[in-house]
């Protein structure tokens, strides 16, 4: 088997670039003292990025687009499980369950 060495950088490349935006917050963000307020705004970021995720998602934003019943059922019957679980990994296992239940049947 022949080894591509553009391939390989690549690779190399697609991890770096991966690893350094997940590594260098966590860094500097450990070595200074967060105020009160900032750490009060950092605990809305994951609420506003899965907000946008999931409107992205649902919301038929272009003209050509409609609503899939599919996603709306399942975003439903997440927020049920996640309210009455308080478990991610239920709460993601039950959304993809039911969206490959509805394309099953």
């Amino acid at each position: 088997m022949e080894i591509r060495w553009d391939v390989l950088f690549i690779i190399i490349g697609g991890a770096i670039m991966t690893f350094l935006p997940r590594a260098f917050p966590l860094v500097v963000l450990s070595k200074i003292e967060i105020p009160d307020w900032g750490m009060r705004w950092l605990k809305y970021i994951p609420v506003a990025i899965l907000s946008a995720l999931l409107a992205q998602e649902l919301l038929p934003l272009e003209e050509q687009q409609h609503w899939k019943i599919s996603h709306v059922i399942a975003a439903v019957v997440c927020l049920i499980a996640g309210l009455l679980t308080r478990s991610l990994l239920l709460t993601v296992g039950v959304g993809i369950g039911v969206v490959m239940l509805y394309h099953l049947l």
